[in-house]
């Protein structure tokens, strides 16, 4: 019998060892959360051990922190000492770095007609925008004006190597509507530096996949711009990014109205035809970066806003008009999953 026992012993052990081996080596989610860029970051990594994970996800957050501390549009960094160079009229040396993202930013910027203008950097600082805590206020209208009239664009830099001027001294840069995007593809480069092959980088709303989640995509929810709800969900794929503009991230209200920090650089003011314009970039080069930049001016364009998306070869779609009408584009509807008693929804091509 102690025969029996002890073999019975011995298998119950084995079993619960198999068990506790399984429970060790089943994938698991690793998140970190922080918050930079004025924003909160979620990282999530798959499938790794811990380890690997926490020092994939530090490596992000202190390149997070780096870009942070060096591109800041109003605190001391490389962009307002080149701000302070360019309102003198001179030419300032600046990292490889930021020329490079500089001259992207004038790519960007042309393919969308100046409607992404991080120039105009004047202007979000007379809205208040240039501080983490707003201050319900219009501009001084002559002030506005003067700097319409000095009409500051990407296409005043000259950048040449590494020395960047401006035939405009009106040119104030702010990467605002850049950086997020720029983040999203560092991050990814940083992950599968350290061996890292699926994970998930939400900045903000600014949102890039690697690989999967287990056997399935990555599963995300858009934000609703009025209701502290997802407005729909939908898979997103090794590469891919999710960039949104919105009326709801930062602004403040006067009067009854809405003034958010998405600025129309042709009236100076806030744009205030569309609530949320959301942009998905399919696998590319670049696709973090251009998952921010390419929602702003399709987002300021309004009722326009398909031939902006269409600029930068998106289509993948989807806006919420000012009066919370939806529309998207037929690509991106079959992606799409919507919770019953939606708004009804606008398919165009």
């Amino acid at each position: 019998m102690r025969g029996i026992a002890g073999r019975c012993a011995a298998a119950l052990l084995v079993f619960l060892l198999a068990v506790m081996m399984a429970a060790c080596t089943r994938p698991e989610l690793h998140r970190q959360e922080a918050y930079v860029f004025g924003t909160r970051v979620d990282l999530t990594v798959y499938g790794e051990s811990r380890e690997l994970a926490d020092e994939a996800m530090a490596a992000v957050l202190r390149e997070f922190d780096r870009l942070h501390r060096t591109y800041h549009a109003w605190e001391p960094s490389e962009l307002t000492t080149l701000n302070a160079a360019i309102a003198r009229g001179e030419i300032a040396t600046v990292s490889g770095e930021l020329a490079t993202m500089l001259t992207d930013a004038q790519r960007l910027s042309e393919l969308g007609n100046s409607l992404f203008n991080p120039a105009m950097g004047a202007l979000i600082e007379m809205w208040g925008f240039h501080a983490d805590e707003f201050v319900p206020r219009r501009p001084d209208p002559a002030a506005l004006q003067a700097v319409l009239e000095a009409s500051p664009r990407m296409s005043d830099l000259v950048i040449t190597g590494n020395q960047v001027g401006s035939r405009n001294p009106a040119v104030k840069l702010d990467l605002g509507g850049y950086a997020k995007g720029y983040a999203l593809d560092r991050a990814v480069a940083i992950l599968r530096s350290k061996g890292i092959e699926n994970a998930l980088i939400n900045i903000g709303g600014n949102v890039m996949a690697l690989g999967k989640k287990g056997d399935t995509p990555w599963r995300l929810g858009l934000q609703h711009p009025r209701e502290p709800q997802p407005l729909a969900t939908l898979p997103l794929y090794d590469g891919e990014a999710i960039g949104t503009s919105g009326d709801y991230q930062r602004y403040f209200e006067l009067d009854g109205k809405r003034y958010s920090h998405l600025l129309d650089p042709r009236s100076g003011g806030p744009a205030d035809a569309t609530q949320s314009l959301t942009v998905l970039i399919t696998p590319r080069e670049g696709a973090g970066t251009l998952s921010d930049a390419a929602s702003k001016p399709p987002f300021i364009a309004g009722d326009n806003w398909r031939e902006y998306t269409r600029r930068y070869g998106i289509e993948h779609a989807l806006r919420v008009a000012a009066d919370g009408h939806i529309e998207v584009t037929r690509e991106l509807r079959g992606r799409l999953q919507f919770p019953s008693g939606s708004a009804p929804v606008t398919v165009v091509d």
